[in-house]
């Protein structure tokens, strides 16, 4: 029964984030990986029985936390990691973030990611509205010539990350760092789709051997028909 359980809970997570767990659920899912065979939902009550609330229970120190029948040096351990890695990945994600303020910001952001490519990639990067990388990464690997881009997964991308702004790239391996029938044709129905969810395709940089064509810069964006 509890093997069920654990399962049911891990798929859940695995699915649907934390969204619509309940504290218990959260605090018994953590337990998990300290108590491999027990029922951890009642070590999960008797600590927010203790400390009041999940917020509490990882604020407890070490030793009120080892006071806690069922939880013993490791799980005291675990839960006090979690509140600490929280901090530490919001530090870090502060620290490392980029703003693509430019053109040539972007120019040189993107560049060294088509370094050896031998053929076409996508990569779309998301934005928030100061500009700050959200996320950059690989949509799409195609063939040398050709490197399909979907609007499904940039929406679903930029949906995930809640970003507002966005800037796709791609490369031209062996050619011209310049956008194609093909590339003006996709990226209007991208920017079409983005603009119906209030997101703005800031620009589509094109890269070929170290050089970047910016469709910003060159006027194209503006030519679009996206309303």
């Amino acid at each position: 029964m509890h093997d069920g359980h654990r399962e049911r809970l891990r798929n859940r997570f695995l699915t649907q984030g934390l969204s619509g767990f309940d504290p218990i659920n959260v605090l018994e899912l953590l337990l998990f990986f300290s108590h491999r065979r027990c029922d951890t939902n009642e070590i999960a009550h008797r600590l927010l029985e203790r400390f009041g609330s999940f917020s509490g229970v990882l604020n407890a120190p070490y030793e009120a936390l080892c006071e806690v029948p069922g939880i013993g040096a490791q799980s005291a351990c675990l839960l006090k990691l979690v509140a600490a890695c929280a901090g530490y990945y919001a530090d870090d994600k502060a620290m490392r973030g980029v703003v693509l303020s430019s053109t040539e910001a972007a120019g040189q952001y993107l560049v060294p990611k088509f370094l050896g490519a031998r053929n076409e990639e996508v990569y779309l990067v998301l934005l928030d509205d100061k500009r700050k990388v959200l996320r950059c990464t690989k949509l799409f690997e195609g063939t040398v010539n050709a490197a399909p881009i979907t609007v499904k997964k940039v929406v679903a991308e930029v949906v995930a990350m809640n970003a507002t702004g966005v800037i796709l790239s791609h490369n031209h391996p062996g050619g011209l760092a310049l956008p194609s029938s093909g590339d003006r044709i996709v990226t209007e129905k991208i920017a079409r789709a983005l603009h119906l969810m209030n997101v703005q395709l800031l620009d589509h940089i094109i890269v070929a051997d170290g050089d970047y064509v910016s469709m910003a810069d060159s006027g194209m964006l503006s030519m679009l028909q996206i309303d």
